[in-house]
């Protein structure tokens, strides 16, 4: 089996964010056959990161960017992520905190948008010193049960 090539589901509907199970409080479904897994390192010099570093950048304010489709973020995010689209983000460069590093992320470890954000960014010259990547993404933080904003309230 060939790992690193895309994987589709059996079905019409691709579910890649976690959603809450009706009337089974605590639990979530999503699918987990869709995209191509991504690498854990995703450019020279950009590190990767895990939830507990993530936890601690959050703890702190520091600059979260959820690199992921409006369409994605208005469902639901990690809390206090700030919303730069991966197709947007080097007209949007600017946003960014050009004092410390931001943390990029998306749906999850078989999602391209955060590593194709990255890239971009890099090809238009930003320092991959001051960018970090958590692969994990979505389905991973909501998965193990971490704080998200819920906004389709």
């Amino acid at each position: 089996m060939k790992i690193n090539e895309r994987r589709t589901l059996k079905r019409s509907e691709t579910q890649m964010v976690p959603q809450p199970i009706k009337g089974e409080t605590g639990l979530v479904q999503v699918d987990t056959t869709w995209g191509k897994i991504q690498p854990m390192k995703v450019a020279d010099g950009v590190r990767t990161v895990d939830e507990i570093e993530l936890n601690d950048w959050l703890e702190a304010g520091k600059q979260i960017i959820d690199g992921r489709t409006p369409d994605f973020y208005k469902t639901s995010t990690i809390s206090g992520a700030k919303n730069i689209p991966y197709n947007e983000i080097t007209e949007r460069m600017g946003e960014l905190d050009s004092n410390q590093p931001s943390i990029f992320f998306c749906n999850g470890p078989q999602c391209p948008q955060s590593p194709t954000a990255i890239h971009n960014l890099l090809e238009a010259g930003y320092p991959p010193d001051k960018i970090l990547y958590y692969r994990g993404g979505m389905h991973d933080w909501v998965t193990l049960g971490l704080p998200i904003e819920n906004k389709k309230q």
